[in-house]
């Protein structure tokens, strides 16, 4: 791995905390993501099943994990499941976990191989009452393919059909949103990666650059810094394509005098950050361009101080799109008097500004965690407002991550510039 490793105390503190929220003679079981095709013989990277790796740190495909914190045996409370490697797979796919390395990695002593685990859960499930299972439970998730952990509930729901089935992901919502320092620790880490991308860039950009080129630089110098590389698919917009909310082509050339938003970060240890930066083209922000910039820039630093705690997403996007209202009514894109005549259920302010302005981020960009629930020391939000406006070619965002303390927050990314002035001096060389 790239990384550097990760103690297996995180893994071992997460299987602690989930254990207290199981109810008696409860069995929680977690599968590995699939690996998927692509065409022909081709499969994509493989990429953990999130909630997995926080309980194991193991991120190898075909893995299983079973927790029964009343096992009647000590050695039943904690399983891991690995995939049997052979001389044939290490030639073909590499090296894979040995049962030595699972357990210096994930801090769970009792592992298995794959072959072993039906005659063994078969013996578990008879010790218990209530089964835990996964699936992905996320808003935004499409659920197009079929999943392992799927597969896993339809064949055990046949085989056991008694039992009582629970769902864990409310409960893995519960714990990923909430992070412990070591995590915290990560995602500061993915952070800085992708500030050194950021500086790298900004006296690199001029006219004529293509935004393929930017995401090279980008990609060359998070990789070099142990990066896993980037948390999500990068969006580098220049000009109009920066109006595209999850423009991800990349492909055109940057014209003078126009802006170029860079929504993209580095992933750590599986860790991600999120960065998004609007700088010039050329390096000088022309007088309205630089207007609606600090109109974002004072939104944005407005709404870092209202996330805290107790505080409902809810509420807090309602105050955030105040904030927003008055800012564009001094670009003179909205009219006051139509503002306050506005149905409120259809704000004006989403013609410029149509997205939310926070989420989770962790394991996943979009991490789990439960937004009707009030805002809780240790998670760890984006604060992401923006401008729009696709006659003038002017797209604006802005983007820090911020984790909620209970005195005050902490902006991971208080150091990547975000001052329109230090942009175009860094930018000048």
């Amino acid at each position: 791995m790239r990384h550097a490793p990760i103690t297996p105390e995180l893994f071992i503190e997460n299987r602690t905390r989930l254990a207290k929220l199981l109810p008696p003679r409860a069995i929680a079981v977690l599968n590995a993501n699939d690996i998927l095709p692509t065409n022909a013989d081709g499969t994509h990277a493989f990429v953990q099943n999130n909630d997995l790796f926080h309980l194991t740190g193991i991120n190898q495909e075909e893995t299983l994990l079973i927790l029964f914190p009343d096992a009647p045996d000590e050695k039943h409370r904690a399983i891991l499941f690995l995939r049997e490697s052979n001389d044939n797979i290490a030639r073909w796919e590499g090296k894979k976990h040995t049962k030595e390395t699972a357990r210096a990695a994930s801090g769970i002593q009792e592992v298995h191989w794959l072959d072993s685990f039906e005659p063994l859960f078969r013996l578990l499930m008879k010790q218990a009452g209530h089964v835990f299972l996964n699936t992905n439970e996320h808003a935004r998730a499409a659920d197009l393919v079929e999943t392992r952990d799927l597969r896993f509930i339809r064949e055990t729901q046949r085989n056991y059909p008694l039992h009582d089935y629970r769902r864990i992901a409310p409960l893995m919502e519960q714990l990923r949103a909430i992070k412990t320092d070591t995590e915290i620790a990560l995602i500061l880490k993915a952070c800085e990666i992708t500030e050194r991308g950021f500086r790298r860039l900004l006296p690199f950009v001029k006219p004529g650059v293509h935004e393929f080129e930017i995401e090279a630089e980008l990609i060359h110098e998070y990789l070099r810094h142990r990066s896993d590389g980037f948390a999500y698919a990068p969006i580098i917009a220049s000009g109009e394509n920066a109006c595209v909310l999850h423009y991800v082509t990349n492909h055109a050339p940057c014209q003078d005098g126009d802006l170029l938003l860079l929504d993209c970060a580095a992933n750590y240890a599986g860790y991600n950050s999120d960065l998004t930066r609007t700088i010039p083209v050329n390096g000088r922000y022309t007088p309205r361009q630089r207007a609606v910039y600090e109109a974002v820039l004072r939104v944005k630093d407005e709404a870092t101080k209202m996330l805290r705690p107790g505080v409902l997403i809810a509420d807090y996007q309602k105050e955030v799109g105040k904030l927003m209202e008055s800012e564009l009514i001094g670009l003179r894109l909205l009219d006051r008097t139509e503002v306050d005549a506005q149905d409120e259920d259809k704000p004006l302010y989403k013609k410029y500004f149509m997205h939310g302005t926070s989420h989770h981020i962790g394991l996943d960009v979009h991490d789990v965690g439960d937004t009707t629930k009030p805002i809780t020391p240790g998670m760890v939000f984006t604060v992401e407002p923006g401008i729009y406006i696709p006659e003038e070619s002017i797209g604006i965002r802005l983007e820090n991550n911020i984790v909620i303390g209970k005195d005050t927050n902490i902006d991971l990314m208080a150091s990547i510039p975000v001052d329109p002035d230090e942009i175009e001096t860094l930018m000048a060389g």
